[in-house]
């Protein structure tokens, strides 16, 4: 990540602890850029749930763009950990999936919604259950469009959130197809 460190305040833990660490080595790194980083969860709609995200690192935290390292919630064969940017006023998330030995698996783009709750200095990102994905070597997957329809359907969503849906989608797959997805994966550099 190159961030120029005169634009950057240091801090250790959890917010609100403060210190200083050195943060080319150090395993946890954290840095903020002019806010204080929230706490983070992530909701589903299918299947319900809501899971604060205690263990992932926040690497950079502007009020339009959150970077994130973790390693995965639940053990699966070959994702191991990754990174995750939060495009906050785009309504999507692109992760970076990783294998144990940091080969790519894929680029992994969730269309969410973020509710900001700044009185509890919480966001959470909420899965609208489709999902772009972007391979090493250029294939592009959409995923899980027949959830969005479950979820219409089981009155989950409503027909406001399924359009949003369906445009941020569209917006993303342009971007993509019109050669401007590398740019959004400079932040992980």
């Amino acid at each position: 990540m190159k961030i120029s460190p005169s634009k950057i305040a240091f801090f250790a833990g959890s917010p609100g602890n403060s210190g200083t660490l050195n943060i080319d080595t150090h395993p946890k790194k954290r840095y903020l850029y002019n806010m204080t980083p929230p706490i983070l969860y992530r909701r589903r709609i299918i299947p319900a749930e809501c899971v604060p995200l205690t263990d992932d690192v926040i690497l950079a935290c502007r009020p339009d763009f959150i970077l994130t390292s973790w390693y995965t919630l639940k053990p699966k064969v070959d994702l191991h950990h990754g990174f995750s940017a939060y495009y906050l006023n785009e309504g999507y998330k692109i992760s970076k999936l990783l294998r144990a030995d940091n080969s790519l698996i894929c680029w992994y783009t969730d269309i969410v919604d973020y509710d900001w709750q700044p009185d509890k200095n919480t966001l959470t990102s909420i899965d609208l259950l489709v999902d772009v994905l972007v391979y090493p070597d250029g294939q592009v997957h959409v995923d899980d469009l027949d959830e969005l329809v479950l979820a219409l359907d089981q009155g989950l969503i409503d027909t406001q959130t399924l359009k949003r849906c369906l445009l941020t989608t569209d917006k993303l797959l342009r971007i993509i197809y019109d050669g401007g997805f590398e740019k959004l994966l400079k932040c992980f550099d």
